[in-house]
């Protein structure tokens, strides 16, 4: 109690004998804040940048296709495609409207799918001789080439030898024949370079080994019946 008889409320224990910082708090919140804006921000340029990219990429991929089209439609052309046809129809243009409506990214990869196709188009259009047997498998496609090459010889040869029997014409040909199998490897060689070749700067695989077996087979079997069927024994 004062003086004046009126008692004065003691402090209860526990309580807090400050109030918080004011200014304190406000810089708490603002470098909170801060914080946040600056993640928000780098986000964004960081989502621009990609988009940038790919806005580049997508004009790149653009200018190519167009640039593959362009020979394309006068070749189809040329070979006796309706102009019609090489025009997209409005089912074909909202399709593609839809699939490229994530932004630039699916855009990219449209146009990427679209130079895919027109590369394999290109490989149809470029090819010489067999178009269809160049994406045969390498062996049955060679083959066709190596085969007949193979079998011309040793055909010769019995025919004379059933028309000559054991006579010069029929000794002259085995003795003719025996560097055949090599000029028909390399006349072969040259031959499936020739027609299954897509573009000059595209490699084909000739299969050499198995060409040079195609060919050699035939010839020493027939030799060999030959000569067991003109000196029996």
């Amino acid at each position: 109690m004062n003086g004046a008889g009126t008692a004065v409320p003691a402090p209860r224990a526990g309580r807090p004998t400050s109030e918080p910082d004011p200014v304190a708090a406000a810089w708490a919140d603002y470098v909170t804040a801060a914080r946040q804006l600056d993640g928000v921000r780098r986000a964004a340029t960081t989502a621009a940048s990609a988009q940038a990219r790919s806005v580049a990429a997508a004009r790149e991929e653009l200018t190519a296709v167009r640039e593959r089209l362009a020979p394309q439609q006068s070749r189809l052309r040329e070979l006796g495609v309706p102009a019609i046809s090489l025009v997209p129809t409005p089912p074909e243009v909202t399709e593609s409207a839809r699939t490229m409506a994530g932004g630039p990214a699916a855009v990219l990869a449209a146009l990427r799918g679209a130079r895919n196709w027109a590369e394999t188009a290109d490989h149809t259009l470029a090819a010489r001789g067999l178009p269809r047997l160049a994406r045969w498998p390498a062996r049955p496609r060679n083959l066709l080439v190596y085969g007949p090459l193979a079998l011309l010889v040793p055909l010769v040869q019995v025919l004379l030898f059933v028309a000559d029997g054991t006579g010069p014409a029929s000794i002259a040909a085995l003795v003719f024949g025996l560097p055949m199998p090599a000029v028909a490897f390399m006349v072969g060689w040259l031959a499936v370079g020739r027609l299954f070749r897509p573009r000059a700067e595209d490699r084909v695989d000739r299969t050499p080994r198995f060409g040079a077996l195609v060919c050699l087979v035939p010839a020493v079997l027939t030799t060999a019946g030959l000569v067991l069927a003109m000196f029996p024994g």
